[in-house]
């Protein structure tokens, strides 16, 4: 099953693709088939190939199924702390200096790339003047609308958002997009990244905005991020993290909980290290009370009998 490359060609670029995992040993079970059936085509001439997995304490056999079926993948450990952006930093870190990769990839273990995306990739790649970040074009498993495809984030009124998020696909949606942050999937970034700017921020940001503060802090040191329409993946958004489900309890946790995106301490020290205007602050505000308060008025419409729909609107 395993179909490493043994180097016994001369590629231009090295490239380590990195993959954080805990648990959930179907989603990366998935995800390596996947990628082992689409990089060693005999197209990818120009790249060679590493993948590394960073394994933070997993107590499922995921450790054993790999060594067992992908023995040649790179597998490093933690102890169940290092979370997303140690977990990142750590397959970096051997990435660079172990592998001595050009670039490195952030992927997850629920996203799937189209047929032609290292093909795709190989391109951007060979014609990149190592300035810019290279992002991908993410669709939702379904492939019926667009995830994301980066970020946009100003600094003085506080607008942070991701463009094209769950939106149908258009034609401003199939042409490079420019982009101030990108998400943790999908990435390529050239080892001149980190040797300016130093790894991620794994102490203020753990888990979720290790990835948009990376990316941020790239592009105010004089790095291009682009997006490209071409490089298509699919984001399982099943596997996502802590959300309120309607429960009380829940909402308070995904609060203040790492596992959640809507963490308000790293929302701030995002905001403290980025934003130049104390109004940028009130986006924050208006997230929250979008937030909190949906909750409780889709609380108080449930009691009346008034359910939400899948496509969003409401019935009864």
């Amino acid at each position: 099953m395993d179909k490493i490359k043994e180097g016994d060609f001369t590629t231009q670029y090295n490239l380590a693709i990195i993959i954080p995992v805990f648990n959930k040993l179907k989603f990366t079970q998935k995800c390596l088939e996947s990628l082992n059936a689409l990089i060693y085509s005999p197209e990818l001439t120009e790249i060679e190939f590493q993948v590394i997995v960073v394994d933070d304490g997993s107590k499922d056999g995921t450790a054993e199924w790999i060594k067992e079926n992908y023995p040649k993948i790179h597998l490093l450990f933690g102890d169940g702390n290092l979370w997303w952006s140690g977990g990142v930093n750590l397959g970096v870190d051997y990435a660079l200096n172990s592998l001595n990769a050009d670039y490195v990839l952030w992927w997850n273990n629920d996203i799937e790339p189209s047929p032609d995306y290292f093909i795709n990739a190989q391109k951007l790649i060979v014609s990149n003047n190592n300035d810019t970040l290279i992002g991908s074009k993410i669709f939702t498993l379904d492939k019926k609308i667009i995830w994301g495809m980066g970020g946009k984030f100003d600094p003085i009124n506080g607008h942070r958002y991701m463009y094209g998020g769950l939106q149908a696909d258009t034609e401003n949606f199939r042409k490079p997009l420019e982009v101030d942050w990108f998400p943790g999937m999908g990435t390529f970034i050239h080892r001149k990244v980190y040797e300016k700017i130093g790894m991620l921020d794994e102490e203020e940001f753990p888990q979720y905005h290790g990835d948009s503060d990376f990316t941020y802090r790239a592009r105010k040191a004089g790095f291009r991020l682009i997006a490209f329409p071409d490089l298509i993946i699919y984001n399982d958004t099943s596997n996502t993290g802590l959300i309120h489900q309607g429960s009380v309890r829940k909402l308070y946790s995904s609060l203040i909980s790492r596992q959640s995106n809507f963490n308000i301490k790293k929302e701030l020290t995002f905001y403290k290290k980025h934003a130049k205007s104390s109004y940028a602050y009130f986006y924050i505000v208006k997230k929250y009370f979008r937030y909190i308060g949906g909750f409780y008025k889709w609380k108080f419409l449930n009691f009346l009998g008034i359910k939400k729909s899948h496509c969003g609107k409401e019935i009864t």
